[in-house]
């Protein structure tokens, strides 16, 4: 890992329901979910944390409609304790340090909306461990992965997306979702272009310290 800066990498939502077979399918997940373990073993030592965000829906509200509009109102999915909501077996087979529940309650999207079992919230988490900077895959790019970036900048944490790593729900949502990040100076790269020639800033601040 880099002397000059605390790396965490964010796996959200790589779930059962949200491949193929699941109940919010995404085209492509389970490949997906196969390429980021790859990522993990070959690249772990990168990391100081390696984070799995997961939506664990016990009673969210009008989060779940039987009349859906796929934009704030969707089919249930992701109940928590069910099959569905568990992490993919590729990435439950990996060795992780966070687990990070998001959306009990409500629709959460973003994994900085999420805590662990004692209840802290990620950015909490990260700034515990002195991360400065985080690598964001998993599923989906235009909805969950878009909104956990969007909230790692807003949280002061640098933030890279990795291309090859995430699928959109659709591919014109994926081209919305990629301008938003680009917009909000998310780094948006394939993940073989991750280490070795990239270069970070001198003096990295940690989000959240004083001045």
């Amino acid at each position: 890992m880099s002397e000059e800066t605390r790396r965490a990498l964010v796996i959200v939502d790589v779930q059962p329901d949200f491949c193929e077979g699941g109940k919010l399918a995404v085209e492509g997940g389970n490949a997906c979910a196969e390429r980021i373990a790859d990522f993990v073993t070959e690249n772990a030592n990168e990391y100081e944390l390696i984070v799995t965000t997961q939506d664990w829906h016990i009673e969210p509200g009008r989060h779940f409609s039987d009349n859906p509009d796929y934009v704030d109102t969707w089919p249930e999915h992701c109940v928590a304790e069910t099959p569905g909501a568990d992490l993919h077996e590729a990435i439950a087979s990996l060795s992780t340090d966070v687990s990070i529940k998001k959306g009990q309650y409500d629709g959460a999207y973003s994994g900085f909306e999420g805590i662990d079992a004692e209840e802290n919230p990620l950015a909490r988490i990260l700034r515990d461990a002195e991360i400065q900077a985080i690598d964001v895959v998993g599923l989906a790019e235009s909805h969950c992965v878009k909104e956990t970036a969007l909230s790692g900048v807003r949280e002061g944490f640098r933030v890279r997306v990795f291309s090859d790593l995430t699928e959109p729900v659709t591919e014109e949502l994926g081209v919305v979702a990629r301008e938003e990040m680009d917009d909000a100076g998310v780094e948006q790269l394939k993940s073989s272009e991750a280490f070795g020639f990239y270069e970070e800033p001198e003096d990295a601040p940690i989000p959240g310290d004083a001045e």
